[in-house]
């Protein structure tokens, strides 16, 4: 049976980029969902761990960043979904 798998671009867009606050907000609602997530800089870099705070932390993504969250499993569709629109919404900090 094939994983289930959901792709969404999204930019950073809070003044201060994903420092630990928002990257320690994505990887809370992360956790929260069974699917892995993994997160990828557009064109550039290992992907990484969108349930591992230090791993989304070396991302070291700057305001106008593209990135690519990737969900495979069960519940791929509504976890990527929820973390797109979080980053969206620039970690409710602006």
């Amino acid at each position: 049976m094939a994983v289930k798998e959901s792709i969404r671009e999204v930019t950073i867009k809070n003044k201060l980029g994903l420092h630990a606050r928002p990257a320690s907000l994505f990887v809370q609602m992360a956790s929260r969902f069974d699917s892995d997530i993994t997160v990828t800089r557009k064109n550039c870099g290992e992907p990484a761990d969108g349930k591992s705070l230090m791993s989304m932390l070396i991302l070291t993504a700057s305001c106008g960043t593209a990135l690519t969250i990737k969900g495979a499993g069960p519940d791929s569709e509504e976890a990527v979904s929820a973390l797109s629109e979080l980053v969206d919404r620039g970690f409710d900090e602006d």
